[in-house]
């Protein structure tokens, strides 16, 4: 059976972000979410960029950068049809709202709804096995551990593995190889679950620190989704995370700069070749 494909529109809002910048990352994530994501979680998506939010067709899913996004409303939601929809913050630097992008669009790929639940034993002793929320890239959310595509900083994320019951040699467990056994996470990053015998959710944050904390959440509502109850939680956290990757930036911008330099001498080679086209008919 063929996989139904998912589609994403990527739509800035935002002087901060031009149609050259949007199309570019367009092209990372549509690389990213067939070549990275797709044959790890068994999904099938495009991505594309569009003007303005009028000029996306109905089926897609959008990605909306914009200056202004609330305090709490980064991450992703559903509209009053029960459609995923995400919210990402504009940045002067591209790689900052790049792996947000990339963080949004792989968590609404792999559970558009965000409610999708994955059993295993609880790494806090003494609680057994408990209920973890998918959400593939909050374990190792800090831009230190993206990768770049295209030249495009994007996040990692983590593949079905990473509920593995224990480690393996070999194994991936995120794409990028930042986690290196189940249910770890990084530095920057946190994992979250609920204690199926209280109903009380918990969850493993690296945000301080030299090693992981845990921390009791207490209780969530059924009336919206996991994730979105979770994210307002981290929002402040998991901004700082994505905007903190230095290295992982500088590297981006070394790529990018590469990338850029064959893209002009290609470019420059199709023109003179097209202008010697024209020149001899």
């Amino acid at each position: 059976m063929s996989r139904l494909l998912k589609h994403v529109a990527l739509i800035s809002e935002s002087d901060r972000v031009g149609p050259g910048d949007l199309m570019t990352v367009a092209a990372a994530l549509q690389k990213q979410a067939m070549r990275d994501l797709a044959p790890l979680w068994d999904i099938g998506a495009t991505v594309a960029a569009f003007a303005r939010i009028e000029d996306m067709p109905l089926d897609y899913w959008p990605i909306i950068i914009r200056d202004n996004i609330g305090y709490h409303a980064a991450g992703i939601h559903l509209d009053k049809n029960g459609q995923p929809f995400s919210l990402v913050k504009a940045d002067d630097a591209r790689d900052t709202w790049s792996v947000t992008c990339s963080h949004e669009m792989c968590e609404m790929l792999v559970d558009p709804f965000g409610n999708r639940l994955v059993a295993g034993a609880s790494i806090k002793p003494g609680q057994g096995r408990v209920n973890y929320l998918v959400e593939v890239c909050d374990p190792s959310e800090d831009a230190a551990f993206a990768y770049g595509v295209n030249g495009v900083l994007v996040s990692d994320f983590y593949t079905p593995h990473f509920f593995d019951p224990s480690g393996a040699p070999g194994v991936r467990y995120s794409y990028s190889g930042a986690i290196t056994s189940p249910r770890t996470i990084r530095e920057g990053g946190y994992i979250s679950w609920v204690d199926l015998a209280t109903n009380i959710w918990w969850q493993q944050t690296w945000f301080s620190g030299t090693a992981p904390a845990f921390n009791e959440i207490g209780k969530l509502s059924s009336e919206k989704s996991l994730r979105s109850q979770i994210d307002r939680l981290t929002a402040k956290e998991t901004a700082a995370a994505i905007g903190s990757g230095g290295t992982a930036e500088t590297a981006a911008a070394r790529s990018a700069n590469a990338v850029d330099g064959s893209a002009k001498g290609r470019a420059d080679a199709l023109r003179d070749q097209i202008e010697a086209l024209i020149a001899s008919a």
